[in-house]
């Protein structure tokens, strides 16, 4: 993840800026971690629900979770939105799985669409990822859209996933080819 991280550290668009988590934005992680709202659709394990302390979160941000997965923060007009996340980055074979998670007040208001578009953007022109997985909770048929809007195929439907919840995540799996991607 280290050197997607070098490639990927800052990524712009109109009205969205992905970054790095900053000593700053620790009030404002907090108020994502405890959106329960936000979390339902979500594994349990997420590295910002890791540690009681956000700022402990941001600090590992950028060391220990960076082994795993790269996590930036979500920006609209300055304020803070949300991450984005790149995880199980295979070099060997170009794959990358993205993610999101937004305030549960920003949604409805197209940044969902938007930080992904960026996220794909920042990887076709700035890495040799050839493809982009994706999963979400079948029963989240928001992200499925969101999906579907930019391309990915669902390769995958009603698999039982073990997310740290209670009972097994009911999930999809969608893929796509950066190759055969354009913007929007």
């Amino acid at each position: 993840m280290r050197r997607l991280a070098e490639r990927l550290r800052y990524l712009e668009s109109p009205g969205i800026v992905l970054r790095r988590l900053e000593r700053d934005d620790a009030a404002a992680l907090e108020e994502l971690v405890h959106d329960g709202k936000v979390y339902r659709y979500l594994p349990g394990f997420l590295y910002e629900r890791r540690y009681p302390d956000v700022s402990r979160v941001i600090d590992g941000l950028y060391g220990e979770c960076l082994e795993d997965s790269l996590i930036l923060g979500i920006f609209s007009n300055g304020r803070f939105c949300g991450l984005a996340e790149w995880y199980d980055h295979l070099p060997d074979t170009g794959s990358v799985s993205v993610g999101n998670r937004l305030l549960s007040r920003c949604w409805g208001k197209g940044l969902a669409p938007a930080t992904l578009e960026v996220m794909l953007r920042g990887l076709k022109e700035r890495t040799d990822v050839r493809t982009v997985t994706a999963t979400s909770m079948t029963a989240n048929r928001a992200s499925g859209r969101v999906l579907e809007k930019f391309g990915f195929s669902l390769t995958a439907t009603g698999l039982e996933e073990d997310w740290g919840l209670e009972l097994p995540a009911v999930v999809d799996h969608w893929e796509i080819s950066l190759s055969s991607w354009t913007e929007s």
